[in-house]
């Protein structure tokens, strides 16, 4: 079912701010910054080995990572595992009776199609499933 950790989201408040930790501290590279519009958030993509490190930030107080931040503080926000097929995993997740925050595949960053799995389900732990739509070439 699982294809490898696609990413890691670090939930920030500011990417400018935090960036030079990431690219001269750690020395990793930054891919690029895209918005998603529909999630309130600006990612800036971060390459390591073959997986990435997402850095989230809101742009909006609105935004689901605002709020987060607001409750939780600055810090790993989710984990992102690549899977074939992602509406087929979600119906056996579903089935095995996993509780999803998305019933069905939606556009994430990146052009994957995603869906998160309730932390209520995973202890506490919230999970995002990604796929890469075929011909798309990955961040």
């Amino acid at each position: 079912m699982i294809k490898n950790v696609d990413h890691i989201g670090i939930a920030v408040k500011s990417i400018r701010e935090i960036l030079p930790f990431y690219t001269e501290v750690l020395n990793l590279t930054l891919e690029h910054i895209e918005e998603v519009e529909s999630e309130k958030v600006s990612i800036a993509f971060l390459s390591i080995g073959q997986m990435k490190i997402e850095l989230l930030e809101p742009t909006s107080n609105e935004s689901a990572i605002a709020k987060f931040i607001d409750k939780r503080g600055e810090g790993i926000h989710h984990i992102a595992f690549g899977v074939e097929s992602i509406d087929e995993r979600i119906h056996q997740l579903k089935t095995e009776g996993i509780r999803m925050i998305h019933d069905h595949a939606k556009k994430g960053a990146g052009g994957k199609n995603i869906a998160f799995l309730h932390p209520k389900s995973t202890g506490n732990v919230l999970i995002e499933l990604c796929e890469k739509e075929k011909g798309v070439k990955s961040l």
